[in-house]
């Protein structure tokens, strides 16, 4: 796995083998120096994890290396990319983001070329990824040791001379880290993630010379200042990190939105899918707003504030959250801290609080359309709103039906794209009134009831509003509709009649039978993956619809379950959502 140069052999080319080598020995460098680097980890935030962070990013580069060479034989873009790929699924916390974004930039390069000009180049452009994917750079940090490393090796030559260079560059480039941020000279510590950067690079050096570097910042450094004094306590309280896809435009726009919210805002990635980091105080708002941008998954809250970190992949969820975590993409094993102190009661029964003058603790407020669906959100605890055909819920009744839950919290699920701004309207209102109100945008009744699936009241009710847009957010809904007059639609023209498969809200198939059309729309949702199929069937649906559509999943798609629940009347003939 690891390439063992002879003595006195150096490198000419980064072969695809040579950067397999590198990988692994980064890996390694960032496992010994690990609890080093978390030791002097004081900024963005004194938490102690920038080097179990790097350590966890370059474990998913290595993985994803070691993949590409079990199923063939990759060349070196092939090789760089599956690095980079794999860092940026990856990627923990700020310096581990910032890191997957140096490698993507680097692949960017090293894919059209080996040698030492193009790993000169390489270097420039990792650099420069870097700090545009961080909106408000800082020097000092790991930006400011990949510019030096850049900037050192600039002039080119051989890889050899390349590597060295920049390996120095960042060296020289980290001692200094200490005098540029305040927060670091008061602790007396070099900038952490520049120190795991530094030791990438001396993985670099050492596989293209066969030479094991000088180690930097060996040196004993002045006992670091008691943690409560460093910079960055007072910031946000939450980091909120979560893959993206995504097209740039809505990425653009996710940018601003999340530097209003917070700071420490990093997004890297591109070509449709992205790792968003960010520091806020409000977690859901992080979320919901990846949410609108497009479709987030493994999504990691981590409160600041939390006196242990559980280790990857250890359950600390309760109840129903421990089930619903991995299949929502918000598994535990991603660091999610969810409370079980804080004393929320659930609030089923609306009127008998209001009997006894108490408000309820959190309550859900839900607008569905149907009457079975109205009685299935209710016996999950829901305060419900009927949406009739033609006829969405006015603002007031929005306003009304959260005062009705009499709760202190309040999550509105509008379960409809076009009620959005209505529902924001509502929201407005009732916050004036003292109510914390949290608006999740669902847009179908099926994310709305995935949402109310992984609802904790006793979680705290940003992470119980972050776990519940998740849930939303990774199901793909559909609906069934007949058409009611001859119409140019995305999937062409479609007379009156026809049967419309909508998926997420664009008419996706036209059809003359309603069960063949719901077959091939559900057979189009689950060609992109999915574990669970949600159908929701109106009382006007033709009989046996249900049972033929389960055979059908059951047949055609073996690995994923069905759940089927009955909407009554006045609704559509048939909801579709595939998580």
């Amino acid at each position: 796995m690891s390439r063992a140069l002879q003595p006195d052999e150096e490198l000419v080319e980064l072969d695809a083998e040579a950067v397999r080598t590198w990988c692994a020995r980064a890996f390694d460098a960032l496992g010994r120096e690990r609890e080093e680097i978390d030791a002097i980890n004081v900024y963005p935030v004194a938490d102690g994890d920038t080097g179990t962070n790097l350590y966890l990013t370059a474990e998913a580069a290595h993985q994803a290396v070691e993949a590409v060479f079990a199923a063939s034989g990759p060349d070196t873009a092939e090789t760089v990319r599956a690095m980079a790929h794999g860092a940026l699924l990856g990627a923990r916390g700020n310096s581990g983001t910032i890191l997957s974004q140096l490698l993507r930039g680097m692949a960017t390069v090293l894919a059209d070329g080996r040698d030492g000009e193009h790993l000169a180049r390489a270097f420039a452009e990792a650099a420069r990824a870097a700090r545009q994917a961080v909106a408000h750079p800082v020097e000092g940090t790991i930006l400011t040791v990949a510019s030096a490393a850049a900037e050192a090796c600039a002039a080119g030559g051989t890889l050899v001379e390349v590597a060295r260079g920049a390996y120095e560059g960042a060296a020289t480039a980290l001692t200094a880290t200490s005098g540029q941020l305040d927060v670091l000279e008061r602790a007396g510590v070099v900038d952490a993630g520049g120190r795991g950067l530094v030791a990438v690079l001396g993985a670099l050096l050492e596989t293209v010379t066969g030479q094991t570097p000088d180690h930097p910042g060996t040196a004993p450094l002045p006992p670091a200042a008691p943690r409560e004094k460093c910079a960055g306590e007072d910031g946000p309280a939450y980091e909120v990190i979560y893959l993206l896809e995504a097209d740039d435009a809505a990425v653009a726009l996710l940018r601003s939105r999340l530097d209003a919210l917070g700071e420490s805002l990093v997004v890297v990635g591109g070509d449709g899918l992205w790792n968003v980091h960010v520091h806020v105080d409000d977690a859901g708002a992080a979320v919901e707003a990846g949410v609108e941008a497009g479709r987030p998954h493994r999504i990691r809250i981590t409160h600041f504030a939390s006196d242990a970190t559980p280790a990857p992949g250890r359950d600390t969820a309760r109840g129903a959250g421990s089930d619903t975590g991995e299949r929502y993409g918000t598994d535990d094993g991603y660091g999610h801290r969810y409370g079980t102190g804080d004393g929320y009661a659930y609030a089923c029964g609306a009127a008998d609080d209001e009997a006894r003058g108490e408000r309820a603790a959190r309550a859900i407020v839900a607008v569905v359309p149907g009457e079975g669906l109205a009685g299935l959100c209710a016996e999950a605890g829901a305060t419900t709103v009927r949406a009739r055909p033609g006829e969405p819920p006015a603002e007031d009744e929005l306003v009304e039906a959260v005062r009705r839950a009499h709760a202190r919290e309040v999550v509105l699920l509008p379960n409809d794209t076009d009620l959005r701004e209505t529902a924001a309207a509502a929201a407005e209102r009732v916050r004036a009134e003292g109510v914390r109100v949290a608006l999740i945008p669902t847009r179908a009744a099926v994310q709305g009831i995935a949402a109310l699936a992984v609802h904790e009241p006793g979680r705290r009710f940003d992470e119980d509003v972050v776990a519940m847009t998740a849930a939303a957010g990774a199901t793909r809904y559909a609906e069934l509709a007949v058409a009611e007059h001859r119409s140019f639609t995305s999937a062409g023209v479609c007379q009156a009649g026809d049967v419309l498969g909508l998926i997420e809200g664009d008419v996706a198939v036209i059809g003359e039978d309603l069960t063949e059309t719901a077959r091939t729309v559900l057979d189009r949702m689950l060609s992109a993956g999915g574990e669970l199929v949600t159908l929701v069937v109106a009382d006007d649906a033709p009989p046996g619809l249900a049972a033929d559509l389960e055979r059908h999943v059951r047949s055609a798609h073996l690995a994923v379950d069905t759940v089927t629940y009955h909407a009554g009347a006045e609704a559509p003939p048939l909801l579709i959502g595939v998580e």
